[in-house]
């Protein structure tokens, strides 16, 4: 199997969640190779804080910021709005975007658990859905890409992590409905599930709201940086067109769950 990003390149992608962590990463990597990246998120000052520098670094590809807040279906639609009538039908759509709160399920905020589902679960199909459009009505061979978790398939004895594993096992549902729809379909969208296992990112040991509990427990497990997805998001767009990764797993070298 031959490895390549060379028909992304020029191509346009959208990251959602690119202000920081996995996301920002993403960005980077897809610059990197070539694409034009649209870089969506609430925080869209950092996004263009990284467009500048990555223009003065001479690479192949180019950022765009775009503030969005992902709740807001509105927000998400004039985005896909802006992106379709200035820098082209889209190829590659990676919904990174994740929130995450540390508290028991049993004493939950219901306005909590309502944004964990709104951003992780309903986002996405949002996103995706209009990202599908495009690709249909130009008959793209597009990659819509979800960041998963580990959670997403077993759920983590992590103390107070509440609807966080219940919204990624629907992930894990929403993207094989979509593989199989898309192939009633009759269409070449890939579908991919990138799911990490922990990360150094502001939901973990970045977080300024993490407990001393959660510190401890993250403090003696092995980590991945958030670039190891990246790489790996990298790798499932570079396979063959006839090639579908549906699932990646990637864990750190010691991970005990």
């Amino acid at each position: 199997m031959v490895l390549s990003m060379d028909r992304w390149v020029g191509k346009v992608a959208i990251v959602t969640g690119a202000s920081s962590g996995i996301g920002a990463a993403i960005v980077d990597a897809l610059v990197e190779n070539g694409l034009i990246v649209v870089g969506i998120a609430r925080r869209s000052e950092l996004i263009e804080k990284r467009a500048k520098e990555l223009s003065l670094s001479n690479k192949k590809g180019k950022l765009y910021a775009f503030k969005v807040d992902l709740t807001r279906e509105d927000e998400i639609l004039s985005a896909f709005k802006w992106i379709e009538e200035n820098l082209g039908h889209l190829h590659v759509l990676v919904n990174d975007a994740a929130f995450v709160s540390e508290e028991l399920l049993t004493e939950g905020n219901t306005e909590i658990w309502k944004r964990g589902f709104d951003v992780n679960v309903v986002a996405p199909c949002f996103t995706t859905r209009e990202a599908v459009k495009i690709m249909r009505k130009n008959d793209i061979k597009g990659h819509i890409i979800h960041t998963n978790s580990v959670a997403g398939h077993k759920v983590s004895p992590v103390p107070k992590m509440n609807v966080y594993a219940a919204t990624k096992h629907a992930i894990t549902a929403l993207s094989e409905t979509l593989r199989q729809e898309l192939n009633a379909l009759g269409s070449k969208i890939r579908v991919t599930s990138v799911s990490p296992g922990l990360v150094v990112s502001e939901m973990t040991v970045l977080s300024k709201d993490i407990s001393e509990e959660r510190k401890k427990l993250f403090e003696v497990r092995p980590i991945l940086q958030a670039e190891d997805i990246a790489d790996g998001i990298v790798y499932v767009l570079s396979t063959p067109e006839h090639v579908q990764v549906l699932e990646l797993t990637i864990k750190p070298v010691g991970e005990p769950h």
